[in-house]
């Protein structure tokens, strides 16, 4: 790696922790660092429960572009596309989610996250956090991160592995 640290991708499985380590990375970066640092989640790209591998497209056809970055907002409610979101391509980002990591995504950054934990308790934390809306759709999204571990090998393609605490 050359140059300073301005795209960093953290991946893992559902429930993992990777929302709260970039948030936390996001905000340690812009103290140490003095400057502002655009988060994007793949939460607000997914296409629906189905749409684990449209936002991991998504991340390296838009997000992580060299001109005019910036992604196509997903409607949860409505269940349909909604706003674009530019993003500054002069600013460093932080884009976390299942589906982030990718052979080609890797290429783009500069830095890569896979944060692992065991299935169970991955499961737990995520219906923890989310409850009735998430668990009919837990096996579903399983087997896209599962689809995605398989292709893509986001765990050997990070730069680092983190164990969050349980």
């Amino acid at each position: 790696m050359s140059g300073p640290v301005r795209r960093i991708i953290v991946d893992g499985g559902s429930g993992a922790g990777k929302t709260t380590f970039a948030r936390r990375l996001v905000e340690r970066w812009g103290v140490l660092c003095g400057e502002s640092v655009q988060l994007v989640s793949l939460d607000d790209c997914y296409p629906g429960w189905h749409g684990l591998a449209a936002a991991s497209r998504m991340v390296v056809a838009d997000i992580l572009r060299a001109h005019d970055p910036g992604y196509r907002r997903w409607d949860w409610e409505r269940r349909e596309p909604a706003d674009w979101v530019a993003l500054d391509p002069g600013l460093p980002m932080v884009v976390e989610g299942c589906g982030a990591l990718t052979h080609d995504s890797a290429r783009l950054a500069d830095l890569s996250f896979w944060l692992d934990m065991p299935a169970d308790e991955r499961r737990s934390r995520a219906l923890a956090r989310d409850g009735a809306s998430y668990e009919p759709w837990w096996e579903v999204w399983a087997a896209q991160e599962a689809e995605h571990w398989r292709r893509h090998e986001p765990q050997r393609l990070a730069c680092m592995v983190v164990i969050p605490p349980h």
